[in-house]
């Protein structure tokens, strides 16, 4: 089997296309939430806790040496806010992701718990049945 072939096959399986469309749903949907978390969520927060931007939010471990107007050496700073930031986008997204596989492992459940429908009696066991209704009667 040649390497176009087996490449073909391999991406044309549907476990990969799925993944490929779930993918690009997953980076929409982190976007989203991200911008939720950004512009929606963290500005009341920063807010009530009297800061200007949530991400903003840092502890300086070492200043920024100037020499002159240049800055000689950048500040070094403990970025807390955005860690927390982070955090949140993480919290939201992995909420999402678990209600939407507890919805689908649910109806996969329900599916698999509809009552198969009985085989058909084979002629033998017809047959049986029959001779053992006859001697009852008898």
């Amino acid at each position: 089997m040649s390497f176009r072939s087996e490449l073909k096959e391999f991406l044309m399986r549907g476990s990969v296309v799925d993944m490929a469309v779930g993918i690009v749903i997953g980076g929409a949907f982190g976007k989203i939430v991200t911008s939720f978390v950004n512009d929606i969520l963290m500005p009341p927060i920063a807010l009530i806790s009297n800061q200007g931007q949530f991400t903003d939010l840092k502890i300086v471990l070492r200043q920024a040496v100037m020499e002159g107007t240049e800055i000689a050496s950048p500040a070094v700073t403990w970025n807390y806010g955005t860690f927390i930031q982070a955090i949140v986008d993480f919290l939201i997204i992995g909420t999402a992701i678990f209600l939407v596989i507890k919805g689908m492992n649910s109806m996969k459940r329900k599916k698999e718990e509809a009552p198969a429908p009985a085989p058909e009696p084979t002629k033998e066991e017809t047959l049986l049945t029959e001779i053992r209704d006859l001697l009852k009667n008898k």
